[in-house]
């Protein structure tokens, strides 16, 4: 049995012993199942009436925050949106009526709110997914969904977590980006899944 050497202290379980791929498998899941059911519905909401009114859709995110959101941004793709993600050389100019979605959990990341102020000066419509409602992104997007999940600042206010910095806010953003994609997928194409595979890659 593969067993975890940690060098902290045992905190919730006495033995350290008991550290296996099992417990940690079962702390991420109750973690992320405790920030999920923060998250508002009337944000999720807002956040799909986004995606749906919108021309087209710009995505950005920094570090594993980003990735998180370019496999959201691929889901989008083939369930029929019209998706860019900012930075690709094939990515046009940002327009009124299109929407630009980023995600950042501490909601400071430099160039990531910049990019925010941009898209307003372009009067575009923002979306920012951040853990802190108050942070410059979440401030100033048009519509912020906060997930509440700790972040690599580790803040007193942040919900306590025995995973890596940042894990948890990722981790619980990847699972509510993959809700909308099956909500998605549900309303708008019915699960209709050949018609999301003719949109699926085929030069792999």
């Amino acid at each position: 049995m593969f067993r975890l050497q940690l060098q902290e202290e045992p905190g919730p379980v006495d033995n350290l012993e008991e550290r296996n791929i099992a417990w940690a498998v079962d702390q991420i899941v109750e973690e992320t199942r405790r920030v999920l059911e923060r998250i508002s519905p009337s944000e999720a909401e807002a956040f799909i009436q986004e995606l749906e009114t919108a021309n087209r859709i710009f995505f950005f995110g920094a570090g594993r925050s980003g990735f998180v959101l370019r496999t959201f941004c691929m889901r989008l793709m083939q369930l029929g949106f019209n998706v860019f993600y900012v930075g690709e050389t094939i990515t046009p100019r940002i327009q009124p009526g299109d929407l630009l979605t980023v995600i950042s959990g501490s909601g400071e990341t430099g160039h990531t709110c910049g990019l925010v102020k941009q898209a307003h000066q372009r009067q575009a419509r923002t979306v920012a997914i951040t853990a802190h409602r108050n942070s410059t992104a979440g401030q100033v997007a048009d519509v912020a969904v906060v997930i509440p999940g700790a972040t690599k600042l580790v803040l007193a206010q942040e919900e306590d977590s025995h995973q890596c910095p940042g894990s948890l806010f990722e981790q619980a953003a990847f699972l509510f980006l993959e809700a909308v994609v099956m909500l998605l997928f549900h309303l708008k194409l019915g699960r209709d899944r050949e018609k999301m595979l003719a949109r699926h890659a085929d030069l792999e």
